[in-house]
């Protein structure tokens, strides 16, 4: 039984998903809490209506990042953390944070990684003017959104498209793969061989 710990800083739509997939497909583990560093984190009521423990750690009082980090880190290892799920948590984390769970920490971006970094990624695929635009769930490394990447989705760039009709297609699909990403991940599918993700078959 693999312990998760999500971290949100808003409504946290893809914790969500993650939550109602566990519960549906009864996966060999819990979601052991979910911390946000904004003690108004609309995704907070939903984790406590589910039965989740939930934390804040308020990124505001603290004077750095480094101060931040390590005493998140302090509560997310207090829950016993198996795997880290950063679900819109909107915080650029230090390079010893990401060190201490290598290989244990995802992340989702909406863009098809190496494809637009950073933020503003729907806006960067219009302006590229790509047929093609999409959502990586990838494992974090200190380099921003650079990862091992685990599963894509991809959507098609329409006519007359906007950053908001873009981020609200892809949303969807972002509520299919990472809840995928995160099982297989409990399922001690994937493997990190020399720098890429390898999905192990399931043994029938």
């Amino acid at each position: 039984m693999k312990n998760i710990v999500i971290l949100i800083s808003g409504r946290g739509s893809n914790m969500e998903a993650i939550v109602r997939a566990l519960e549906a497909e009864r996966w060999p583990a819990r979601i052991a809490a979910v911390i946000s560093n904004k003690p108004d984190a609309k995704g907070l009521a939903f984790a406590q209506a589910h039965g989740i423990p939930t934390a804040v750690v308020p990124s505001k009082e603290f004077a750095s990042r480094e101060a931040f980090d390590a005493v998140l880190q302090r509560t997310i290892d207090g829950y016993g953390a198996d795997l880290v799920v950063l679900a819109g948590f909107m915080r650029i984390l230090t390079a010893p944070f990401v060190e201490h769970y290598a290989g244990r920490m995802l992340n989702i971006h909406p863009s098809l990684l190496p494809l637009f970094p950073g933020l503003h990624t729907h806006r960067q695929a219009l302006e590229a003017g790509v047929l093609e635009h999409g959502a990586t769930v990838h494992f974090v490394t200190a380099e921003l959104d650079h990862g091992p990447a685990v599963l894509q989705a991809r959507i098609n760039v329409l006519p007359g498209d906007t950053e908001t009709s873009l981020a609200e297609r892809l949303l969807e699909k972002e509520h299919l793969i990472y809840p995928q990403a995160v099982r297989l991940f409990v399922e001690d599918r994937l493997n990190i061989v020399d720098g890429e993700v390898r999905i192990a078959e399931t043994i029938s």
